[in-house]
């Protein structure tokens, strides 16, 4: 095992038991030539290492916190181009958290309060947008021509200390615009997971895709904190296990 600093970036499909309930073959597939296509190839170019894929989401380090963020920056706008011929509802979109800490190397894999960090702050971010930590905020300062939202400090679940996070969209990079400073402190939210009381277990799929529609479309709005949907299943499983 070793220490290193590294820029962490954890990324996560928007409403993905959504898509997956409304055609599995065809959203794994898509995944499949995306990571292929586009995140692969950038995090080559950006001199970026995969750590893992963990099923709709990827978990990545760099060296630099400029490359990460301009590998995010590239990411969301291939990710928007590609999805302009694919119909509203099937488009895939991403939600982008990233971290400057220290991690624990342990073969391939990196673990640590940094990571951990990096995976909070992800759920802060607007579907296509990228959220980034006060740490990286610092690092980029003058380095990319990208504009910010400072969310304030935001207390991140079963993180000591609060967090200082910026948001950044995608819209507003290409646009050159700022987006408005968002209320501070904001008002959290969780959506618990409905629960599937038809007795069916094959319809278990649609109360979890109920879930996420509801946490998309809360997540969209500025004055609200919404907590991922990795958060609020962590609950469920919690509750399921002590009961």
């Amino acid at each position: 095992m070793e220490r290193r600093l590294t820029a962490i970036v954890v990324a996560d499909v928007v409403g993905y038991a959504r898509l997956l309930g409304e055609d599995e073959a065809g959203t794994l597939a898509a995944l499949r030539e995306r990571r292929k296509a586009v995140v692969e190839p950038l995090v080559k170019q950006h001199s970026g290492r995969v750590v893992k894929f963990l099923g709709d989401g990827v978990l990545i380090e760099f060296s630099s916190a400029v490359n990460a963020v301009a590998f995010a920056l590239d990411l969301q706008r291939r990710m928007a181009e590609m999805n302009e011929p694919v119909a509203e509802s099937r488009r895939i979109r991403l939600r982008v958290g990233i971290n400057l800490g220290e991690v624990i190397g342990e073969g391939a894999d990196i673990f640590g309060d940094g990571v951990n960090v990096a995976s909070r702050i992800e759920a802060l971010a607007e579907p296509g947008g990228i959220a980034i930590s006060a740490k990286v905020h610092e690092e980029i300062a003058g380095k990319l021509e990208a504009k910010f939202a400072d969310l304030g400090e935001q207390a991140l679940k079963n993180i000591a200390r609060p967090v200082r996070v910026y948001r950044l969209t995608t819209s507003a990079v290409a646009l050159g615009t700022t987006p408005a400073k968002a209320p501070s402190p904001l008002i959290s939210v969780a959506v618990l997971p409905f629960t599937n009381m038809s007795g069916d277990a094959g319809q278990e799929y649609f109360a979890d895709g109920l879930t996420e529609d509801l946490i998309t479309a809360l997540a969209k709005s500025r004055h609200l904190h919404v907590l991922s949907r990795n958060a609020t299943f962590e609950y469920r499983l919690f509750t399921e296990s002590s009961g």
